[in-house]
């Protein structure tokens, strides 16, 4: 992934911390060229899961083409490896009916599967995935990352101890495969068609932290807590799913099951989505190869607006940035 090309992209991808305007910015860049976006975003997947993930409304949805938003209940489990398979279909379909693909979201890990490529990994098995679950509810995510790190240190350094979601998928792939994550994870291919990449972050971090803080308060007067109450009440869902890993969900799922006062799990949710836009910036500033946009000026745009315009099936060559 290069952003000083050559050669038109197929596809453009914008990233960058949540609640930075990339949703703004995609719109404003379909407003001018023939764009359809694909959602790169682990939460907006989930039907039932509107409010709390902001996703764009019914109108927006109308206007401009979104693609991987509602696919999949919240009971059901969405990979890195789907997404890829998904994102790359998708890239073809929308190129073949001569329009752009843009790739708008903040789930980094989604943005390097697509790449840096996946490794040839198992599905997920429901049962031993229960199995790993009712362990961590025994002992701690914790302890099940200690037992990681005797297994597969390479893979327990990249992982957090309390990041149980990817705690539990690297001891399923191990129990699966019979081979460590991390090995498995150097048999990864790279995208095989070119990406202008592109991270939009116009804000320095006090604004950026005042804007989520902003945002989450908005959600809750949308009617968020209800959205999480009525995911509770299906019966079927439980905080150790993908889904509701989510930020702001758990939180708030806590408060209804009686763990803590509701302002309490509001100033969870944001510190909460604070630290996701903390481990974004993270994740981007560790890939040199990105073309960044520090701010909204049409000059500063520019580039992504001719990564664009290029992108479009049949347009000339030029430099991106």
């Amino acid at each position: 992934m290069t952003t000083e090309r050559t050669t038109p992209a197929d596809a453009v991808l914008l990233m960058g911390p949540t609640a930075g305007g990339k949703s703004a910015l995609a719109l404003e860049l379909a407003a001018r060229w023939p764009v359809e976006i694909v959602s790169v975003d682990s939460a907006q997947v989930y039907r039932g899961m509107d409010v709390g993930t902001a996703k764009p409304s019914p109108g927006t949805r109308k206007a401009v083409p979104h693609h991987l938003i509602d696919v999949c209940d919240p009971a059901e489990s969405y990979s890195a490896g789907r997404f890829r398979r998904d994102a790359l279909r998708l890239v073809a379909e929308i190129r073949a009916r001569g329009r752009v693909p843009l790739l708008v979201g903040g789930t980094m890990l989604y943005f390097r599967a697509l790449t840096r490529g996946i490794a040839p990994l198992p599905e997920a098995d429901p049962e031993l995935r229960a199995r790993i679950e009712a362990r961590a509810r025994e002992m701690g995510w914790p302890r099940l990352h200690a037992e990681l790190a005797a297994r597969d240190p390479d893979a327990a350094a990249r992982i957090r101890p309390a990041d149980g979601q990817r705690i539990q998928r690297a001891l399923e792939v191990q129990e699966l495969t019979g081979q460590r994550l991390s090995d498995l994870q150097k048999l990864a291919e790279p995208s095989p068609i070119p990406l202008a990449a592109f991270v939009l972050q116009p804000f320095g971090r006090e604004e950026l932290y005042r804007r989520i803080d902003l945002r989450f308060l908005e959600m809750m007067e949308a009617g968020f807590l209800d959205e999480v109450r009525s995911l509770r009440d299906r019966g079927d869902l439980h905080t150790g799913l993908g889904s509701l890993r989510a930020v702001g969900y758990r939180q708030l799922w806590a408060h209804l099951a009686g763990e803590c006062k509701l302002d309490a799990a509001i100033a969870a949710g944001q510190r909460a989505t604070r630290n996701l836009a903390k481990r974004q910036l993270t994740w981007i500033n560790s890939d040199p190869s990105l073309c960044w946009l520090r701010s909204l000026e049409d000059q500063e745009l520019a580039p992504i607006h001719e990564a664009v315009e290029l992108a479009a099936p049949g347009r000339g060559t030029a430099g991106l940035c």
